[in-house]
């Protein structure tokens, strides 16, 4: 396996994203499905820890991709949404119910990109790949403990 296709295959989250249909949805989906299996195992510093460590695999990985397909933002890339979602569960209880708010609040923000998170799109390679989701997954957070603290 080369540069190039390790890059992918990390980029792609295992080829979650080459499904045809909505393939940033299904990445969202995989992230809350390892959150969930994982989240009992680590502390929360060790979950911002690891999806730290995963946003600069994510950054280098997606600039590799991107430029090997001449895409600005491949959509068959969803490490972004993978970060984005993991960071819209920080300090989340473990429930699926809680998930499934974090996760509708992040697709949400991911595809309507209000307030600045359009603006993250402007940088390029990599980071603006990553960076745009970073702020849908950001305010999803915020918006999931608004509605914890409501409940």
């Amino acid at each position: 396996m080369n540069k190039e296709q390790l890059s992918d295959w990390v980029a792609t989250c295992c080829k979650v994203g080459t499904l045809p249909i909505a393939p940033g949805t299904w990445g969202s989906l995989a992230a809350v499905s390892v959150w969930f299996l994982v989240i009992n195992y680590i502390t929360p510093i060790y979950f911002i820890l690891l999806t730290s460590i995963i946003f600069v695999i994510g950054v280098i990985t997606s600039t590799i991709v991107s430029r090997d397909l001449s895409s600005p933002d491949p959509s068959r890339v969803v490490i972004d949404e993978w970060v984005g979602q993991w960071i819209a569960l920080f300090f989340v209880p473990k429930s699926l119910y809680y998930g499934l708010i974090s996760f509708v609040l992040f697709r949400l923000f991911d595809i309507w990109k209000p307030l600045y998170i359009k603006q993250m799109e402007k940088y390029s390679g990599g980071l603006g790949i990553m960076m745009d989701d970073v702020g849908a997954g950001t305010a999803a957070l915020i918006f999931t403990h608004v509605i914890l603290l409501l409940l």
